[in-house]
């Protein structure tokens, strides 16, 4: 029933602990999404969970190896692909697809066949003389995923795979993860485009190196997010946020591009509060309309949660 198995893994480099005691477990043909900040500890996570780092304690089960007793079965057994695409530059596109298909062991017809469908998921069929370096982000990295899963394995971890490509191109890798995953294919996946979450049948947000909440997008949403959210653009936003955290019925305030989010308990009765609040302090409201809230206020919401939390600790 799971692909993946993840009991109480840690792992310290000397007095710092990166990956503190989790634990989860990943069904079979599901995309998984692994969420965190900067230095939350995902990378290090999907590190041993590939069988490149040994744990400090506990241990995983990934297709039915261990991690920390056989990591070479492990790595036979999965595919990988970083957010550097896992490419050779100087190679050309022909000559990266051989060089991985040797890796995993494919020769003659099932090498051909697999070599072909690379090519045809990479758009690059009849161009497999191009040169690595010369291809557009997009293409590069739909070619990268076809390498990392020329021998159709039945685990891919994906670390950050979309970092600096384009949102098209991010969207059509993203339908090519869909039909990999309707294929069977675990999918396990980091990102910080929160908003490619939405696509993830399950997730985990990590911080710290500790698991701070699982759930689908629509259960995360309504299990942590109990108050309404408006969104508000106005002519001075920084001042608008500075002012609007000061009141009583504001819980939490966030910036999201050209303009804020704010969280609003019972104490709210009537938005023209707010409205009159604004216009008092010379700032001029452009809008504020209700909106439903996004993965991205759900973690902006659990982080200070745990900093509260660690401060109040």
């Amino acid at each position: 029933m799971y692909s993946i198995e993840v009991n109480k893994l840690t792992k310290r480099f000397g007095d710092f602990t990166s990956v503190n005691q989790i634990s989860f477990k990943v069904k079979k043909g599901e995309i998984f999404g692994f969420l965190g900040a900067n230095g939350a500890g995902k990378s290090t996570t999907i590190r041993m969970l590939c069988g490149i780092l040994s744990p400090s304690e506990g241990d995983a089960l990934v297709g039915g190896y261990s991690v920390m007793k056989e990591p070479d079965l492990v790595k036979k057994n999965i595919g990988y692909m970083s957010q550097k695409f896992s490419l050779y530059n100087d190679l050309t596109v022909e000559e990266n697809i051989n060089f991985f298909g040797g890796i995993y062991g494919l020769h003659g017809k099932e090498f051909i066949e697999r070599k072909d469908w690379v090519l045809e998921i990479a758009n690059l069929s009849d161009k497999e003389y191009l040169m690595t370096s010369s291809l557009p982000g997009g293409i590069k990295q739909r070619l990268a995923l076809g390498t990392a899963v020329i021998h159709k394995p039945s685990i891919v971890f994906l670390d950050e795979p979309t970092s600096g490509v384009d949102p098209i191109s991010r969207r059509n890798f993203w339908n090519l993860i869909n039909d990999l995953s309707a294929g069977g294919t675990t999918i396990f996946v980091t990102t910080h485009y929160l908003e490619e979450a939405e696509f993830c049948n399950n997730i985990i947000l990590i911080d710290s190196g500790k698991l701070i909440a699982e759930g689908s997008s629509k259960n995360l949403k309504t299990k942590y997010l109990k108050n309404d959210i408006y969104e508000i653009e106005s002519d001075r936003i920084v001042d608008a946020m500075e002012l609007l955290e000061k009141e009583n019925f504001v819980d939490e305030t966030s910036i999201f591009g050209n303009s804020i989010h704010i969280s609003v308990n019972e104490k709210l009765v009537d938005t023209v509060r707010i409205k009159t609040l604004l216009s008092q302090n010379g700032i001029t409201l452009k809008k504020m309309v209700k909106i439903i809230p996004t993965l991205e206020d759900v973690f902006i919401h659990l982080l200070e949660k745990t900093k509260e939390n660690g401060i109040k600790n």
